[in-house]
């Protein structure tokens, strides 16, 4: 009796021309595998179904797929070695022809110093896949199916116990939703604070522009507050009345500087005599050196602050991992915001992640790599008291990058010259909202996380060159 592909290997779809029989379908066959190579479906070294497997699953003879595998092979584009079945050849890519693609690598930096990217280089791969392991193997059944849209409750029920330790956050497993990375999060607080009606959302003076536009994006209108040394002035608020605000106030992006106590007090009173949410960004909360840990906005009040956290910085952002603690009369509206199931977050990450946290080996690679930027951070201070010393270092406190401050008027030139010099950087000017109402700074964004520690001193020294 014939078997089918399903238990004798590989599977392949063709369509051969069906030319009677013999010779014709032969030719057929032949004619359409010959078509799926030369079109790149299938790719050089691409293994390829036994002839009896094949036979099965096109309900053809057998000798049919081995004469065309045999004329093939004889034309060069298949191979058929004992041992290692029948693969597509290698064969040399022709030259393509008209006028050539532009290749995007031929800009990339040699050295890249854009904030928000922790080294790759260093994520911990056998921590990470002995977790993968254990969470797999006590994962119930039904963990691999359509899910509770807030995400795993392993994964909830561990972050709570994490975000309470070391962020001073109030979380309830109930009331955590578990969210593709920061943006995800922040396109369903938008959503529903569009469908409640509101208008605005007021933002800091300085941040990420992808923030903003996924506000707008969702039909609000986004406003600057203002910004000094103290960090952003929550007095306006009670001025502007909007929505809500989206602040990072442990540790502003990309200034550096944590928002004043006084200030913290006047969010959260705003938000309180208005009904307005915070919506709190901690980017990079674990991430300090010179002072104690500021808390998370979230614990002066939970009914108000919606608290946003992500695996984007401590891990990695490709995990596509967030989270967001969610006031109780918030937490229903953005689940049904979500869809009623959890699409958008691989169930065997968050299992991982939830693993990695409980056996306490998050805990020891924030640690290790506190101590790495920390490190950095004082290379990169000492290197410009020396080599640029007109240059100062600010928002270095914490986090993974520095502003370099510079004299008034050089930004663009400056920047002009870390590129040619080889490297990827932004000048502050980027992060500004058009909104702003502050005199425009002169400075470099250096993100000292984002190269790996063989480049670092390579950046290091191409910095130093392009600073005036």
């Amino acid at each position: 009796m014939a078997e089918s592909w399903a238990t004798l290997g590989v599977d392949l779809h063709l369509e051969p021309l069906r030319k009677g029989s013999g010779s014709g379908l032969r030719k057929g066959l032949t004619d359409a595998l010959r078509d799926a190579v030369r079109t790149g479906r299938l790719a050089p070294g691409t293994r390829l179904p036994s002839s009896r497997s094949l036979a099965a699953d096109l309900a053809i003879a057998r000798n049919t797929v081995a004469d065309a595998y045999a004329d093939l092979v004889a034309e060069g584009w298949l191979t058929a070695r004992q041992g290692s079945g029948t693969r597509v050849a290698e064969r040399p890519v022709p030259a393509p022809t008209g006028p050539a693609p532009r290749r995007r690598a031929a800009g990339r930096p040699t050295y890249d110093l854009t904030p928000g990217t922790p080294d790759l280089g260093a994520f911990p791969r056998a921590e990470w896949l002995k977790a993968a392991r254990r969470a797999l193997a006590a994962a119930p059944n039904d963990a691999l199916g359509y899910g509770d849209p807030r995400g795993r409750v392993e994964l909830r029920t561990a972050l709570a116990g994490y975000l309470a330790r070391a962020r001073g956050v109030h979380a309830d497993p109930e009331r955590i939703m578990v969210c593709a990375g920061f943006s995800h999060g922040l396109m369903l607080l938008g959503a529903v604070l569009r469908g409640r009606g509101a208008r605005e959302v007021a933002v800091e003076s300085y941040g990420l522009d992808v923030h903003w536009k996924l506000l707008t994006g969702a039909g609000l209108r986004t406003t600057a507050l203002p910004f000094d040394e103290l960090g952003t002035n929550t007095s306006q608020l009670e001025e502007l009345r909007p929505a809500a605000v989206l602040m990072t106030p442990a540790h502003q992006f990309p200034m550096g500087v944590p928002l004043h106590p006084d200030r913290r007090a006047a969010a959260v009173d705003w938000a309180r005599r208005s009904g307005g949410l915070i919506l709190e960004d901690d980017y990079d909360g674990e991430f300090r050196y010179d002072r104690q840990p500021v808390g998370a906005l979230q614990g002066l009040d939970p009914d108000r602050v919606v608290y946003l956290g992500t695996a984007s910085k401590s891990l990695a952002p490709g995990l596509r991992l967030g989270w967001m603690v969610l006031p109780p009369a918030l937490a229903a509206e953005v689940t049904e915001a979500k869809g009623v199931s959890d699409w958008s977050c691989g169930t065997l990450d968050q299992l991982t992640l939830a693993e990695f946290i409980e056996s306490g080996a998050y805990d020891r690679h924030v640690r290790s790599m506190r101590l790495r930027y920390r490190r950095r951070r004082d290379q990169l201070v000492a290197a410009l008291a020396e080599r640029a010393p007109d240059v100062r270092a600010t928002g270095i406190a914490a986090g993974m990058h520095a502003v370099l401050e510079l004299p008034p008027g050089t930004e663009e030139s400056v920047a002009r010259a870390a590129a040619w010099h080889g490297l990827g950087v932004h000048g502050l000017s980027r992060f500004r909202h058009e909104g702003a109402v502050a005199e425009p700074r002169d400075a470099l964004v250096v993100g000292y996380g984002t190269p790996p520690d063989h480049a670092w001193s390579g950046a290091l020294d191409a910095l130093c060159r392009a600073l005036p």
